[in-house]
Order: structure tokens, then sequence, then C-alpha cells
């Protein structure tokens, strides 16, 4: 046996007003900005990594900055030749010059500044890092 229903148009449901389905809004497409870099040269900078790159006499993918447990502080900055880049390492590339970020050394090194300074006495590469809480009285170590 089956049941047929049937309807009528003057029926009390026709009176309510339709309700139609909703339709999700289109969200709208995310830009992605630029990501900043996770350090910065001065053109001092980078003008002595490329001559450091230049003498060293074989291909180098750049250099590569690390942190190690040294000094009075705790922690100090560590340069050295790449010669292909870390599956992990962060990429800064700026004015040609590639410098690679030691992933362990990354959370202290974020938004650090390196620049190149010629003195009297002395010569070197100094780190602006604006995460550092403190430096030894000889400026060799560093802690954040």
């Amino acid at each position: 046996m089956t049941e047929q229903v049937t309807t009528t148009e003057n029926s009390a449901a026709s009176d309510a007003p339709a309700v139609a389905e909703a339709t999700p809004a289109p969200t709208p497409k995310r830009v992605a900005r630029p990501r900043p870099a996770a350090m910065t040269l001065t053109s001092t900078a980078v003008q002595r990594v490329r001559e450091l790159l230049d003498k060293r006499g074989k291909p180098s993918a750049g250099i590569r900055i690390g942190v190690r447990t040294k000094g009075c502080s705790g922690l100090s900055y560590t340069l050295e030749f790449a010669d292909a880049p870390g599956p992990m390492d962060e990429k800064v590339e700026q004015d040609g010059v590639t410098v690679l970020i030691d992933p362990k050394a990354a959370m202290f090194i974020f938004g650090t500044e390196m620049d190149y300074v010629e003195e009297k006495l002395q010569s070197g590469f100094q780190f602006r890092n604006p995460n550092e809480k403190g430096r030894c009285g000889c400026g060799e170590s560093f802690h954040v």
C-alpha cells in the first residue's frame, strides 16, 4: 500500500515566506605580505662578506651565522663559510650576498643588524641584536 500526500495551494504553510537556502559568502583571499628578513646587513658588512667570499678561492653558498655557548654572558656569535645551505637554514640574501642562519641560532638572531667596523686597534663584525638583554664587559658574549 502506498501513501500519497497532496498539498493544496491554499494551505497555511504556503502563506509563510519561502526560506532560501543560504549560500556561504565567498571568503576573501588573504594577500600574503612579504616575510621580513631574519636579519639585515649594512653596506660595509655586505662589502666585507663579499671580499671574504672572493678571497676564499672556492665556491661558497655564503656565510653561516650561528650561536654557541661561550663567554661571560653565555652566548657568542659564530661565522663560517658555508659550502651548501643546510636543510633548515634561514636564508637571507641582500645585495648579492647570501647569509645562512643556523636553525639553532635563529631564535636568538631574528631582527639583528650585522655591521662591519674598522677602528684604530680592531676591526670586525658587530651585531646589533634587539633580543639581547645584556653583554659582558669585553663585548665577546651576550645573553637573551
